[in-house]
């Protein structure tokens, strides 16, 4: 058996034995544990077939898994490769072909229903068959440029002789992905790692000096950390149910060099959550709300199939119940910075709908950040005012 037939071998293997419970970069962290003989090389190409097989969503479920890995690694590589070359080597030399060339050749029709099976569910404002075809693309890795360092990131990136591209705003630079900037930048407080999107969530903030905002779903505080770079003079409390994401948010920001913050544990769907924030009021509040991450599958396809439509409406119920909680405590003239990386309108246009009925909240900018025609994350940020 050649390399690359143990390679599509040991594809085919993780497929059937990943059921989804954990993310699959996890998994196959474990795996490659249990095979310490394999190395760097053969890790990369086996993860690759993997990710590959997973990006074809319901495409070809009449096909054999070994058929469908061969299939996506034709369809996501975009250059001639060994792989190809030793299993289908017609196909190798097709490779460069646009996408409707490699489909044309194809024993099952490629549709956008079968890759994104969930087409119906998305936001008005999204083209549905350009998000469907990207899923077939990983994202590129973005950067956020701090401290007016763009220059200085540049003249390292072009050092290492790393192929970027540098967006109008004159902060944003969009890598390869596998680049290890923090080999070749390595003065973090210099660039945050954040998608192209969730930096495009800040336009909606609109800070001023000494105002309070709330970060309340924090995470790991990049969100609060944009906003503390547009307006350092703003009073800022961060909040998550997680402990240990804070402890670990609290590090991020010690690098970033972010100070004069309060940080809590809050769990924002108790019932006597109300009673626990007392009387305060805020003049900005970004709730960044827990939802399916759909926006961000083309980073974790094994999503698409394992992911049910039902659990949209739960998360639906949750962002509502999150909103309910927290949309008493924005100051009168205040804005609801309300952000989730999804592109399901149950998560977005109807939750805002549902915050306008329940305060006197109404919606005055935002909508759909679109993601997929620049290789990055689709997102969704709205202010209500």
């Amino acid at each position: 058996m050649t390399r690359w037939e143990n390679y599509l071998a040991s594809a085919e293997k993780i497929i059937g034995a990943y059921q989804g419970s954990l993310p699959l970069h996890h998994f196959l962290k474990s795996f490659f544990k249990e095979h310490p003989y394999m190395g760097g090389r053969d890790r990369r190409w086996i993860s690759q077939l993997v990710y590959h097989y997973f990006r074809l969503g319901k495409w070809g479920e009449t096909l054999s898994v070994k058929e469908r890995i061969i299939t996506g690694a034709f369809l996501c590589e975009t250059a001639s490769n060994d792989f190809l070359a030793a299993i289908r080597p017609a196909w190798n030399e097709q490779v460069a072909l646009p996408l409707a060339g490699k489909a044309a050749l194809l024993p099952v029709p490629l549709n956008a229903d079968a890759l994104f099976p969930f087409l119906t569910e998305l936001s008005d404002t999204i083209d549905t068959n350009a998000y469907a075809y990207t899923i077939l693309k990983q994202p590129r890795l973005f950067i956020r440029v701090r401290n007016n360092k763009p220059e200085k990131i540049l003249q390292l990136l072009d050092k290492a002789g790393i192929v970027y591209e540098l967006f109008p705003n004159n902060t944003t630079i969009a890598l390869p992905n596998g680049t290890k900037i923090e080999a070749i930048v390595p003065e973090k407080s210099w660039y945050e790692v954040q998608d192209a999107s969730s930096q495009r969530t800040g336009e909606l903030f609109h800070p001023q000096k000494q105002q309070r905002w709330w970060d309340c779903c924090a995470a790991s505080g990049g969100k609060s950390i944009l906003l503390k770079d547009q307006q350092p003079g703003v009073q800022l409390l961060v909040s998550d149910v997680r402990r240990s994401i804070l402890e670990n948010l609290q590090q991020r920001f010690a690098i970033a060099g972010v100070k004069n913050y309060e940080a809590r544990g809050a769990d924002l769907t108790a019932d006597n959550f109300a009673a626990s924030m007392g009387s305060q009021q805020f003049d900005g509040i970004i709730l960044d709300a827990p939802c399916s991450g759909s926006g961000t599958w083309g980073r974790t396809p094994e999503s698409i199939t394992f992911f049910k439509k039902e659990e949209i409406v739960k998360y639906q119920q949750l962002q509502q119940k999150i909103a309910r909680n927290v949309a008493p405590f924005v100051k009168k003239g205040g804005s609801l910075i309300y952000i989730t990386c999804s592109v399901f309108k149950q998560e977005n246009e109807e939750v805002v709908k549902y915050i306008e009925t329940i305060s006197a909240l109404r919606k005055q900018e935002g909508g759909v950040i679109a993601g997929y025609d620049k290789g990055a994350d689709t997102m969704y940020a709205v202010r209500l005012s």
